[in-house]
């Protein structure tokens, strides 16, 4: 079981004046940037604006109190947002919430049972297939709001998606399109904008789009859809505590949602913790930020919040602005609680086109295009496992993604390992009826059936075999059936096997398996000089 040891505690101490400075300022800019994604996260995730801003609020700050990051920022992330929208869309917001509830249990149970570091087993190839296909499934379900198409809503089912957007095309409001378009390319284009003007406010350029885009909306009185006329703006109270929590009937069902929400969350989280320790040359605890992720998705959803876990991109703007403790965390949360509680009525005159603007540009840059074009490079098993994965993100499901994907990357190892398996016969001077052979890579399930035909016990014509297996590190119960059965069918032909060289591991398993009993103790020498010496002694006693 881990302990529970926040990195917040650990930063208090020593903790100054110039510290607070970079964090009140850090804090106060990703506070800023965190408005326009926590809404436009929300919209697409299939509720309110105000559901996103109170999971930023709630979640941020006990992501930063709790957890094992110097400078994780936590909220809502577009990686969630295909499977909330399909949750929603399937079960409804209420067993959403729900699967939200669950995903934060079994978190906090990753984090006890110390798993933090299980999740750096999932294959680079996997992690980057789904990203690019979670990107591709985040910019498509944007289409809709960013052309203004006139449709309540579109299947969920990839095939059926584009076929409606086909069929809904020529209802394209071109004012809400020409917006979203000119958002787009204010925010790609904002950094080069400050750099060649440096004496700008470096503010985050998702903000300058939404206020741009909300401006000329509001000035040109534009006849689009905005917050105001979706969901009638924004409350300014804090969210009355309910309890979303599931019923008996539905439990199976969000088992499985549950499951993947917390398995995105807790990759996506280690993996922005592991991108800032980078930056500020610093090591987070995977278990505890593993802890915390799960406390936040168990309270958000008490107050209508949807699933979070840690951002990059925020997190990346925290350590770029400063921030070096959690207590920039903490101010990025309470400068969204000032500022819904003070400005939350302006949120109305936001167009939604624009919002689809800024998660269209968060879907672009999440996405590891470059990769597909270092494919070339990597063998046909990397290849393979990333291009599955990505398109069965795309066309069905992130579940089932990263379960093949997973498999794949198995069986390809498996049999990269049995390849590496190998027996090779050992010329020596001892007499021709004593046999040597050494075993070289792991003796597991997957090379059984390759070592059945390397040394098949019919074909030896000896009285004694050696097997060195001082290059066999590992062994797993099929490896000591397989010895086993060699050993037994050596004997039913008069003959004697020896073992020299067992390693720890082998050395263990075989005499916990009662394997060495069965060959003798006898039979079992350090070398293969003392093998060879034993061998002479028991053409000897047969003699």
């Amino acid at each position: 079981m881990t302990r529970f040891q926040p990195k917040l505690r650990e930063t208090l101490r020593g903790y100054n004046k110039k510290l607070f400075v970079n964090d009140l300022s850090a804090g106060l800019t990703v506070g800023v940037l965190a408005v326009p994604l926590a809404m436009a996260f929300a919209i697409a995730s299939g509720v309110t604006p105000s559901a996103g801003l109170w999971t930023a609020i709630i979640a941020g700050f006990i992501i930063s109190a709790l957890g094992g990051s110097r400078v994780q920022i936590g909220g809502p992330t577009g990686a969630f947002i295909p499977i909330l929208f399909a949750i929603a869309a399937t079960h409804g917001i209420h067993n959403m919430l729900a699967a939200t509830f669950l995903a934060g249990i079994l978190l906090v149970v990753m984090g006890l049972t110390r798993m933090g570091s299980l999740i750096r087993f999932i294959p680079v190839s996997v992690v980057i297939g789904f990203t690019n296909g979670i990107a591709v499934v985040i910019g498509l379900s944007q289409i809709k709001d960013l052309l203004g198409l006139q449709v309540d809503s579109l299947p969920a089912e990839f095939f059926a998606r584009m076929e409606a957007l086909v069929h809904y095309l020529p209802t394209l409001d071109w004012r809400a399109a020409a917006l979203a378009i000119g958002t787009m390319l204010l925010v790609f284009s904002w950094s080069r904008v400050v750099d060649r003007f440096p004496k700008l406010m470096p503010l985050p350029a998702q903000l300058v789009g939404l206020v741009a885009g909300t401006l000329v909306s509001v000035l040109l009185n534009l006849p689009i859809e905005t917050i105001g006329s979706r969901f009638h703006g924004i409350p300014q109270q804090i969210p009355v505590p309910s309890f979303p929590l599931p019923s008996l009937s539905s439990l199976g069902q969000l088992l499985a949602p549950a499951i993947t929400i917390a398995l995105l969350g807790a990759i996506e989280s280690l993996l922005s913790a592991r991108v800032a320790d980078n930056q500020i040359d610093d090591r987070h605890d995977p278990n505890q930020e593993l802890l915390a992720q799960g406390i936040a998705n168990i309270a958000t959803p008490f107050f209508g919040g949807i699933a979070a876990t840690g951002a990059i991109a925020r997190t990346s703007t925290n350590v770029k602005a400063g921030g070096r403790t959690p207590i920039a965390g903490i101010i990025h949360a309470l400068t969204l609680l000032l500022i819904v509680l003070v400005a939350a009525p302006l949120a109305a005159w936001i167009p939604i086109s624009v919002l689809a603007a800024i998660v269209m540009v968060t879907a672009v840059r999440m996405g590891e295009w470059h990769e597909f074009g270092r494919l070339r490079h990597f063998s046909w098993n990397y290849r393979i496992i990333l291009l599955a994965t990505f398109l069965l993100t795309v066309l069905f499901d992130l579940t089932i993604a990263v379960e093949i994907g997973m498999v794949l990357a198995s069986l390809f190892f498996i049999y990269r390992m049995q390849d590496l398996t190998s027996v090779e016969t050992v010329k020596t001077h001892a007499p021709a009826c004593i046999s040597v052979h050494r075993l070289r890579g792991s003796l597991f399930f997957g090379a059984v059936a390759k070592l059945d035909a390397l040394l098949d016990p019919a074909e030896i014509d000896a009285l004694v075999v050696v097997l060195d297996m001082s290059a066999v590190l590992n062994i797993d119960t099929s490896g000591v059936d397989w010895l086993q059965a060699l050993t037994k069918a050596l004997a039913r032909k008069g003959c004697t096997l020896v073992l020299c060289g067992l390693e720890k591991q082998p050395d263990s398993i075989l005499r916990r398996s009662g394997l060495i009993a069965l060959i003798g103790l006898h039979n079992i020498c350090t070398d293969q000089q003392a093998a060879l010496l034993r061998s002479r002694e028991l053409l000897d006693e047969t003699a």
